[in-house]
């Protein structure tokens, strides 16, 4: 048996080396002019207006984390790095970057050791939960090449036994993809999206560009506040009861329940890990972020989501898997 080394605690504690190279190649578009042929260090240089020498510790680094390739004629693309980060590609992920690696998110890392003292976020009395706080416009703007997929197989999920769906209520909307997969395939369905202002109006851009925009409509504030509206055949919360105690968040299904029509359901997007809370390793790590940037959320398990479902009135709450995603569906009736 071979005697353990520190070799993991090590790569995990410069782990956020990694992550500044590939923000640092997607702000400088590196990527992109590699795949445009500029593959040697002076050629991409020139490209992206930086030095010599620090283009080639770059994109050695990118070839230690076998995202680029090197020989004799310089720099090229792999398979994955052509597809999710040259930004030509529709599947481009870059965007995603400033959000994932923002520095309010960052700046909550860093003190998560008080964050831990405290059982609750650090940075500030509401962290990221604060009003109108920005760090969600930057989630809109940015998240949309990964939440593409999964909104579209989460339309397809819900909508397949063929029932009516001509009012939908997408909670906290962020890029609205959701609610706009719905109506892509319903056209004579109309999205009531609820976000804070600015937020609404990327994801009232999103509409426009998917060809829904006059069916998308705006509801400006706060879900625990504005008036929601009634009679919903389907009620859309992706990624965001994971933000609140189950106490908070049992009040907010209330609510929803209310706006539902008699035959209407409600979906939820979660992650959701095992009752163990170690598993499925991306659901369970989930916790610790809601330590470090909200003051009460969560990463909650299947059996306490039904528990707040049935508290707020909600009946035959089942879970399904989204395809290309590791959130969980939950699907109730009224």
């Amino acid at each position: 048996m071979n005697e353990p080394t520190p070799e993991r605690i090590i790569g995990i504690l410069v782990g956020y080396q990694p992550s500044e190279a590939l923000r640092t190649a997607f702000r400088l578009d590196v990527f992109t002019a590699v795949g445009q042929g500029a593959r040697r260090p002076a050629d991409l240089a020139r490209r992206i207006d930086a030095s010599e020498r620090g283009v080639r510790m770059l994109c050695d680094y990118l070839v230690v984390l076998e995202l680029l390739t090197k020989d004799d004629r310089g720099y090229e693309l792999t398979d994955e790095s052509r597809r999710f980060c040259d930004r030509r590609s529709p599947d481009y992920v870059g965007t995603a970057a400033e959000f994932l690696c923002s520095g309010e998110l960052r700046d909550a890392f860093g003190r998560l050791d008080e964050a831990v003292r405290r059982g609750s976020t650090a940075v500030s009395a509401e962290g990221t939960m604060a009003r109108d706080h920005e760090v969600w416009t930057r989630f809109a703007r940015g998240m949309v090449p990964l939440m593409r997929p999964p909104a579209e197989a989460l339309a397809e999920l819900i909508l397949e036994d063929g029932r009516a769906v001509r009012k939908v209520l997408d909670v906290a909307a962020g890029h609205g993809l959701f609610g706009i997969a719905v109506a892509k395939r319903r056209p004579d369905a109309d999205v009531y999206a609820v976000d804070w202002g600015a937020v609404l109006e990327v994801a009232a851009g999103h509409a426009r560009e998917a060809g829904v925009g006059p069916r998308f409509h705006e509801i400006a504030g706060s879900a625990f506040e504005v008036d929601l509206g009634a009679s919903y055949d389907l009620v859309l919360v992706p990624n965001l009861l994971h933000h609140f105690s189950q106490q908070t968040c049992v009040a907010l299904l209330r609510r929803i329940h209310t706006a539902l029509a008699d035959t209407g359901r409600l979906v939820i997007l979660e992650h959701v890990p095992d009752e163990n809370r170690v598993c499925p390793p991306r659901a369970a790590a989930f916790a610790l972020v809601m330590l470090a940037t909200t003051p009460e959320g969560d990463a909650y398990t299947f059996s306490e989501y039904r528990s707040m479902l049935h508290q707020a009135g909600f009946t035959d709450v089942t879970r399904h898997a989204v395809p290309e995603s590791v959130h969980t569906a939950l699907v109730c009736s009224k």
